[in-house]
């Protein structure tokens, strides 16, 4: 059985990659138990300092794999927890919000809903010029998970957000980005360079300051006061070794 998830290494840089090309990356929820199983290893692994996280193939991630749903369960995915019962729904989200290493998306193809919102906990977002992205959860008659209700109106404004959310209309990554869904808009050929080589930068940073540092900033976005900010960052400083 291949795996969904894969990790690579590119020195201090972890890659963690969506590995159903042929499924355009659709998710299930075996690829989510995958997923959350790589991250706990990068987190205890003291040698990574930066994760990027892509998909294989042609696509970040389309969506959750509506064919493997309806279809009987595999053999090999007994005992799995059912679709929104796994960690990945439940508490990842969270988790990879306060992952003490930076981590970067680097959205190769289309990202249609999970494959959307699995990148708003991320600290930075990439994506290759004219990619396609959509939440259509509205269409589909689910509320948007993983966090969106707290994330996505941090990134593009609450007007967006429900435009985004409530119309589930498809924009191109160049619009993401005037958004603010993602940061950089590259050429898909340049893309996972580029993402690598922010990451190095990133991982030439002493790791505990640049773990500090993302917990600040991300302390400071949900704060309510810039003395709130203020006192946290010195906290932050104070716990330096």
């Amino acid at each position: 059985m291949d795996k969904t998830v894969l990790i690579e290494r590119r020195g201090a840089v972890a890659l963690v990659i969506l590995n159903r090309a042929e499924q355009l990356n659709a998710y299930t929820v075996r690829m989510g138990e995958e997923l959350v199983r790589a991250f706990d290893a990068l987190r205890a692994d003291a040698t990574v300092r930066v994760v990027v996280l892509t998909g294989a193939g042609r696509a970040f991630c389309a969506g959750v794999d509506l064919k493997a749903l309806k279809a009987a369960p595999a053999p090999e995915d007994a005992g799995l927890p059912a679709l929104g019962q796994e960690r990945f729904v439940q508490r990842f989200a969270e988790e990879l919000y306060h992952f003490p290493k930076p981590v970067i998306a680097a959205i190769n193809g289309a990202a249609v809903g999970v494959g959307v919102t699995m990148t708003l906990p991320c600290d930075i977002r990439m994506a290759a010029s004219g990619v396609k992205m959509a939440l259509p959860f509205a269409k589909l008659g689910i509320v948007p998970g993983l966090g969106s209700s707290f994330l996505l109106p941090r990134l593009v404004g609450p007007g967006n957000a429900k435009i985004l959310a409530l119309t589930g209309k498809t924009i191109l990554s160049d619009e993401a980005r005037e958004m603010g869904l993602v940061d950089r808009v590259v050429a898909p050929e340049n893309l996972l360079e580029e993402a690598l080589a922010l990451a190095g930068a990133i991982a030439e940073n002493p790791p505990q300051v640049v773990g500090l540092i993302k917990e600040a900033l991300n302390s400071g976005v949900a704060a309510d006061a810039i003395g709130a900010a203020i006192a946290f960052e010195h906290a932050q400083n104070a716990r330096r070794t």
